[in-house]
């Protein structure tokens, strides 16, 4: 249900489980992690899905025994987010839930038209990942993270281009060779130049803001 392609410095991770929304097992959440942490030659690495949503987060029943408070979730989004080449999430579709710590945790967010987020922790009773709630803080803001976490809202694919939470919209058909063409200069460039720009910005990037607007 993880698909793992290797094209040389291209590393491509598919969630392969349509017919359940590409909800995540807590076979599948190890496996991602696993993945992550084995990837630190990928000057590339993009995370996508199969169907129409890309992850409807943790599969239910499997996040009523458990799933959803696994520190699988942390250890999947650390992972991510310390790799030292360009992380790209090209999202094929809707993105909920604990899914939503992963597309976070990337460096850039690509999605289709019609894509959707929302991660409907305070209408499920359990806490996001303090990982995510700093992520999407510092993308966007409090108040909009407030908008997403505490208000339960759907944030459609345009509204999140503008608040910054996606960086580009693209039709299905051109979503993983929008995803490759991202990371061309990447891909020609030494990988400890490419992780040295990275901790750069890494570095420079604002703490979560304290105001309570937008």
């Amino acid at each position: 249900m993880i698909q793992l392609d290797q094209d040389g410095d291209v590393w491509t991770i598919t969630l392969d489980r349509p017919d359940k929304a590409n909800a995540l097992t807590p076979g599948m959440l190890a496996e991602l992690a696993n993945v992550a942490e084995r990837a630190q030659t990928a000057k590339l690495f993009i995370l996508t899905g199969t169907g129409r949503v890309f992850s409807a987060g943790a599969d239910l029943d499997a996040a009523k025994a458990g799933l959803a408070t696994s520190p699988d979730w942390e250890r999947l989004s650390n992972a991510i987010a310390a790799l030292p080449g360009l992380t790209v999430a090209a999202l094929n579709g809707t993105v909920a839930g604990g899914a939503c710590g992963m597309a976070l945790a990337c460096d850039l967010r690509i999605a289709t038209e019609g894509s959707k987020l929302f991660y409907p922790v305070m209408r499920l009773g359990f806490l996001p990942q303090p990982s995510d709630v700093v992520r999407m803080s510092r993308l966007i803001g409090p108040a909009q993270t407030k908008r997403i976490l505490m208000a339960g809202q759907k944030i459609t694919a345009s509204d999140a281009l503008d608040m910054g939470l996606f960086q580009q919209i693209v039709s299905e058909g051109s979503l993983l060779a929008t995803a490759r063409d991202l990371g061309s200069d990447t891909m020609g460039a030494d990988l400890r130049h490419v992780s040295a720009i990275k901790s750069m910005i890494d570095a420079a990037a604002p703490c979560p803001a304290t105001s309570t607007t937008a």
